[in-house]
């Protein structure tokens, strides 16, 4: 049986999403894993995603990333 997804337990799923993530912007826009991390850990997405409420934990690398572009568009 697979437990309930919490935000006690969140966190365990955290760093494979964040790693999706960052690998495909960091690709995409040919900076630096260390800086593409940096960035989405500073950002609206990671700050949404890191809430069980929200259920961005359901979303995949791909949306995610393209959420997050979505957020740094909107800074710039």
């Amino acid at each position: 049986m697979i437990p309930e997804v919490t935000q006690e337990n969140l966190y365990l799923l955290l760093p494979c999403k964040v790693m999706g993530v960052v690998a495909l912007y960091a690709d995409k826009h040919h900076i630096s894993y260390i800086d593409a991390l940096s960035m989405f850990y500073h950002s609206k997405t990671y700050q949404q995603l890191e809430l069980e409420s929200t259920k961005y934990w359901h979303l995949g690398p791909v949306a995610l990333c393209e959420d997050f572009e979505e957020d740094n568009a909107q800074k710039h």
